[in-house]
């Protein structure tokens, strides 16, 4: 999710007609930050403490 949110920001730089790509990869990498955080520290995220 975080790379696909940095992937959304760089296009939505070069691009710059179309803002919402700029704005998808903002959310995308904000969540995807948030995520990683918790998982790391061992805090179960949605419902399982571990993902495969």
């Amino acid at each position: 999710m975080v790379a696909l949110g940095v992937v959304l920001i760089i296009l939505g730089l070069v691009f710059p007609t179309v803002h919402i790509l700029f704005t998808i990869g903002v959310v995308l990498l904000v969540i995807g930050a948030v995520l990683w955080v918790l998982g790391s520290v061992g805090r179960p995220v949605g419902g399982r403490r571990y993902w495969y």
